[in-house]
């Protein structure tokens, strides 16, 4: 598959402009707008859950549960986990809401699925997440920063209507190896199909 055929008109030659072109390719080629699509297709009607429920959510559950790191799980994390949901692994510069370069053939390939007959017009939860290293609620916020970063990246460069996306990060306060939470499978963002 060539990667322009992954961008919407004339988006190919900005990729190429910022140093994506085939000799970037890293290991995020694997990914592929049918895997985003068939993961976040068939949401049934809007889900009861809001992004600043969330964003509470994870404030609080850092205020009770204080330290390093809770293996307390978030009130809402049962009903996230049964929507359609896919992650992706978008790097950052260090302590960072920057998106790297090589990152935005992921991005773009994100686009490109939100773009398609299949998911248009539903709603997307852009999730951020760290790892546990640093302060809890530093971390929120920095997840937070580049939740932000990629629903921006999205709507501005590879033009998802704004309405579809909405940014939630949620720091280090749901992690996915909660066994060892400084492992790099931690710092991730998630889509989450919350609906119609």
């Amino acid at each position: 598959m060539k990667f322009s055929t992954l961008l919407p008109t004339g988006l190919a030659t900005f990729a190429v402009v910022f140093g994506l072109g085939l000799s970037a390719v890293n290991a995020q080629t694997a990914l592929s707008r049918n895997e985003i699509i068939n993961s976040l297709q068939g949401a049934q009607a809007k889900v009861d859950i809001s992004a600043d429920d969330l964003r509470k959510q994870a404030l609080e559950h850092i205020q009770k549960y204080p330290g390093d790191n809770s293996t307390e799980v978030l009130p809402l994390a049962a009903k996230l986990a049964q929507l359609r949901q896919f992650n992706v692994e978008v790097t950052f510069d260090f302590d960072s809401d920057r998106i790297r370069p090589e990152s935005y053939e992921t991005v773009g390939i994100i686009a490109d699925a939100l773009h398609t007959p299949y998911l248009m017009g539903q709603t997307f939860f852009v999730v951020g997440h760290t790892d546990a290293k640093g302060d809890r609620e530093y971390n929120l916020k920095l997840s937070q920063r580049r939740a932000d970063a990629i629903r921006e990246a999205l709507v501005t460069t590879f033009r998802v209507p704004a309405g579809m996306l909405e940014a939630v990060g949620l720091g280090e306060e749901q992690l996915r190896d909660p066994s060892n939470p400084d492992a790099e499978i931690n710092r991730r963002v998630q889509l989450i199909n919350v609906g119609f």
